[in-house]
């Protein structure tokens, strides 16, 4: 076999990705009819919050010679926020981006071959299935769907029309934290036997609904889009993470790159088959009157067919911190304790941040392999570096964070959030993803039609 051709692991993709090289994939690829010597034209789709995040590596892509990439477009449907960014990524990137008022006008440009979604839960996997159709590349936001029914959807897209998915659990792409799972399933501390995660954000006063009309510019219909179309207010449009129609609570926002660690690490790529949730929204509803429907305090527990087990915790008010997360090692955000926690028998490893990882071994805890990086940063650039390398090899299996990676990781938060809103311990048949008799329950494995924007049965 030529070298040039001879297969690589996900592994060396992932290192090639942190090393910013492509050489691995120097056979030429094929997309839709482009030759992938040439520029992969990206365009992001909503430039709200993490679409800074994808501007800004992208743009830092365009500057490696091996990545291949051209920040090309730019979509929202509010035409204020969309002509700002059109300014901002005018002058950063040095060139003229194309301007979109609609996502269905990205995916009918034949020059844009491959998309990044950056919009509201509630749209996720739609945009995945809409871009697959489309015949684009697509990565996609956390989490990847906004319910478990949508999310299988966007999986079998990816598979029928051969794309290219990355799911936005950006922790697959740094370096320190692949060297500490490595580590962990090598047994560095020993049989894994449990493990926890937590995400303790202070989220203050949400606020109120107060209907007002649609701000002039915006598409209130399309940004609705799949979602039940409310009456326009600021905490619908702002706040969306913590109402059920659009968003899946704090547990979806933040918990989910946990999740995917805690799968990650106990190597679990089925759904588990039991699930409870208790929890309450006692300082939005009591505190601050808020309008916030999804739970503030949550705690729970998924059980998988081998006896395997996961706990995980949401908090939003002031609390301690656990593991040494925050205070000794602090997140991104540095008030607030995030992380991971495998115990082991001969020891612990903790993932406090989206960079970094610490063991302790023994009954004294003597501090074992650990790799940290200064400000424990988000691994944004390689994580868009892994997706266009995989793009570019037309090659799935390269990716750091395949779309049913990110649907198995986003299905755990779904099914938390599904035992708290039917208050029981609910039994989930991980082949069929339907819970057992229980159709309360199955009732939330999805949501209504909605017109031109239902997620279609058949993909």
């Amino acid at each position: 076999m030529n070298k040039k051709t001879q297969p690589i692991t996900r592994r060396q993709s992932i290192q090639a990705a942190a090393a910013g090289t492509a050489a691995v994939f120097a056979a030429p690829a094929i997309v839709r009819g482009q030759n992938l010597n040439d520029k992969i034209r990206v365009a992001i789709v909503g430039m709200g919050g993490r679409a800074k995040a994808h501007a800004e590596s992208l743009v830092e892509l365009e500057k490696e010679s091996t990545s291949g990439v051209s920040l090309a477009g730019i979509c929202d449907c509010d035409e204020a926020k969309l002509k700002s960014a059109e300014t901002v990524w005018t002058e950063r990137s040095g060139h003229k981006i194309q301007t979109y008022d609609d996502m269905r006008r990205v995916l009918d440009d034949p020059s844009i071959d491959a998309v990044t979604f950056a919009t509201p839960n509630h749209w996720h996997s739609l945009n995945v299935i809409w871009g697959c159709q489309a015949g684009k590349d697509v990565y996609v936001e956390k989490p990847g769907s906004h319910n478990i029914s949508e999310g299988r959807k966007m999986v079998q897209a990816a598979r029928k029309y051969n794309r290219i998915v990355q799911h936005g659990t950006q922790c697959r792409s740094s370096p320190n934290i692949v060297e500490g799972i490595d580590k962990l399933h090598q047994g560095v501390i020993g049989d894994v036997y449990f493990a926890r995660g937590i995400a303790y954000k202070i989220r203050g006063d949400l606020g109120k609904h107060a209907p007002r009309p649609v701000p002039e510019g915006l598409d209130w219909n399309a940004w609705c889009g799949p979602a039940p179309v409310h009456e326009f207010s600021n905490f619908q449009h702002r706040r969306w993470h913590w109402i059920w129609d659009y968003g899946n609570g704090e547990i979806g926002n933040q918990g989910v790159h946990q999740m995917d660690i805690l799968r990650w690490g106990l190597k679990l790529d089925t759904h588990p088959v039991q699930v409870s949730s208790v929890g309450s929204n006692y300082m939005q509803e009591k505190v601050h009157q808020s309008s916030a429907e999804t739970p503030g305090v949550l705690s729970t527990s998924l059980k998988w067919a081998d006896g395997r087990m996961i706990e995980f915790a949401v908090r939003d008010w002031y609390t301690n911190a656990e593991a040494g997360f925050r205070d000794k090692y602090p997140f991104v955000q540095k008030d607030f304790p995030v992380g991971t926690i495998f115990l082991g028998t001969e020891g612990t490893m903790i993932i406090p941040d989206y960079s970094s990882y610490y063991t302790f071994l023994g009954r004294n805890r003597e501090p074992g392999p650990s790799a940290f990086e200064e400000g424990s940063p988000i691994s944004n650039l390689p994580h868009f570096r892994n997706w266009a390398l995989a793009v570019r090899a037309r090659n799935p299996e390269f990716l750091s964070a395949e779309i049913e990676q990110g649907h198995h990781s986003a299905a755990l938060c779904h099914l938390a959030n599904i035992a708290y809103r039917v208050d029981r311990t609910l039994h989930f048949d991980p082949e069929k993803e339907t819970f057992k008799d229980d159709p309360q329950a199955d009732r939330l494995l999805t949501r209504p039609a909605r017109g031109a924007f239902t997620v279609p049965d058949v993909v």
